[in-house]
């Protein structure tokens, strides 16, 4: 009787042909700048909501399409919000109130979408 495979996650891709890795450092951009600050400020002591590892799994428990169509930095964002909301800093109403409001005001300021 054959053993059954265990299911892969999106981010299991080893020996999945995949594509040449980019390993050109560049400098960070002012958005990815801002998300790494956040992550920072949020697993900083003495007020950490959270760990790497449960970052981590987080991530790795996004569905495989969002998993391969988000950037590094999207995922990290989905992470945050995803947490955020699992240890009750902030409800998803909360969240999406506050996306709406930033994104009405720049709009208003000429800005479009963000």
């Amino acid at each position: 009787m054959a053993t059954a495979q265990p299911t892969r996650k999106p981010h299991d891709i080893g020996g999945d042909p995949a594509g040449p890795i980019d390993r050109e450092e560049h400098q960070p951009t002012l958005v990815e700048r801002r998300i790494d600050a956040m992550m920072q400020l949020l697993r900083q002591e003495p007020r950490a909501f959270w760990v790497t590892d449960e970052n981590r799994r987080t991530i790795e428990s996004l569905t495989p399409e969002t998993y391969r169509d988000s950037s590094y930095y999207q995922k990290w964002c989905l992470a945050m919000r995803s947490l955020l909301v699992e240890k009750a800093v902030l409800t998803d109403a909360e969240i999406d109130a506050k996306l709406a409001e930033v994104k009405a005001r720049y709009a208003k300021s000429g800005g479009g979408a963000p």
